[in-house]
């Protein structure tokens, strides 16, 4: 499990600030009337954000991680 963790760190790390950030546009701008199909359910936006996150993280691979050993 901490190999884990630690191979994936950043890609983890951007989910939890995703998730973070996708809730915050929930409670603070997302859209009260229900027409929004991201933000105006608190788990949508949340998963979205974790979702996004995730990508955002792992684009910042250092280029060890990225090597494949032969």
């Amino acid at each position: 499990m901490k190999t884990f963790i630690k191979k994936h760190n950043r890609t983890l790390l951007g989910g939890l600030i995703g998730a973070a950030l996708g809730y915050a546009y929930y409670y603070f701008i997302g859209c009260s009337n229900g027409t929004c199909a991201i933000t105006s359910n608190p788990i949508n936006s949340t998963l979205y954000g974790t979702l996004m996150g995730g990508f955002l993280g792992n684009s910042f691979k250092n280029e060890s991680q990225t090597k494949t050993s032969k």
